[in-house]
């Protein structure tokens, strides 16, 4: 059996609240999980050669590329524009450039992830917007979504590029043949939605579109699972997912508060210890970090910045998964076979309706 090539993964080792210690416990994991990974990290050397000494697995799989600077939190994505090309965030991205590396992942500033990853990489033929994508548990299992913050107004040709990025995505990931498609809307009725949401879906559904298109869904069709993939423009998917985030945190306080409220609660607490710990498994967020930029003509995989290392480790596993599948040649291999019919449907979006 011939041995897998080897997946050149680019680590801005700076990014993150709590870079690089985090960051480097992540890349010992994922080297552990990854035996054809090889990993630049991008970095303060002062900082991360104690820690990559601890880590001998971990040192034997990397290189070390020196960056003096790094991007803050609080920096506009202007200010990184101009005052990052020594940062190592830039050079973690230069190395996709240059092809030193298959992929990029960072836990740092976002929109200065964004930014700098478009300059530099720059868009994927015919694709106008990257977008953000991530999975997400729900009843049934997992899906994908996105835009989840890049743009706040799309037109039909974004979310019609968004379903075939989503599509190809969970092809990725999860080896699923056939992914169900659904566009976000305030109601399942073909009536409800504008006008740009109405062309989309009538691409969507044609047959020769390649799409498996379930149609409208809700926001409760998100935790129901009810598509495995949910396309919707980046102000809707921004709120959708930090409402979600903050009703998890709410159920979860409130579960808290009741199990110490009584000796009782608290008898029954440890009796449902062994319950309560698989369900948190299963809601962990750590397991579904990593969002990839899909649309940029390169892998970029950003990773929550306040994760720990087993978070920061799924961000590289998704990078890894996503250049063993080659993700960025299938997307544009899919677009390019529909372009016609999805500029046609982006005109269509300046017509008045009927």
């Amino acid at each position: 059996m011939s041995q897998a090539p080897t997946v050149r993964i680019a680590i801005d080792a700076m990014g993150g609240d709590r870079a690089p210690s985090i960051v480097v416990s992540g890349a010992q994991m994922a080297a552990e999980r990854l035996k054809n990974a090889h990993f630049i990290l991008c970095g303060d050397e002062k900082q991360l050669k104690p820690l990559l000494a601890k880590k001998p697995l971990l040192q034997s799989k990397a290189t070390l590329v020196h960056a003096k600077d790094s991007i803050a939190a609080s920096d506009k994505p202007s200010h990184a524009l101009r005052h990052g090309k020594h940062s190592s965030m830039r050079y973690a991205i230069d190395a996709v450039k240059s092809n030193k590396a298959d992929a990029v992942v960072s836990a740092g500033n976002t929109g200065a992830l964004m930014a700098i990853a478009r300059l530099v990489l720059r868009m994927l033929p015919t694709i106008e917007r990257p977008a953000i994508v991530t999975s997400l548990p729900t009843i049934r299992g997992e899906l994908v979504m996105l835009d989840l913050g890049a743009n706040v107004q799309c037109d039909s040709q974004n979310l019609i590029q968004f379903a075939y990025m989503g599509d190809v995505y969970a092809r990725c990931l999860w080896r699923t043949q056939n992914p169900s498609v659904g566009l976000l809307n305030v109601g399942s009725e073909d009536t409800k939605g504008h006008n740009e949401l109405h062309n989309a879906a009538t691409f969507l559904k044609h047959p020769k579109s390649g799409i498996n298109f379930h149609g409208f869904i809700e926001g409760d069709d998100i935790s129901k699972g009810t598509v495995d993939v949910v396309v919707c423009d980046g102000f809707s998917g921004n709120i959708a997912l930090k409402t979600m985030e903050g009703t998890v945190i709410t159920v979860k306080t409130f579960l808290e508060r009741t199990l110490r409220s009584s000796l009782l609660s608290q008898f029954a607490a440890l009796l449902l210890k062994p319950a309560l710990s698989r369900v948190k498994a299963l809601i962990d967020p750590r397991l579904y970090n990593g969002a990839m930029l899909v649309g940029l003509n390169g892998i970029v995989v950003k990773s929550h910045g306040g994760t720990d290392g087993v978070g920061f480790a799924n961000a590289l596993c998704v990078a890894h998964e996503l250049v063993t599948h080659d993700y960025n040649r299938r997307v544009s291999d899919a677009l390019s076979d529909h372009q016609k019919e999805i500029d046609v449907a982006a005109r269509l979006d300046q017509a008045p309706p009927s």
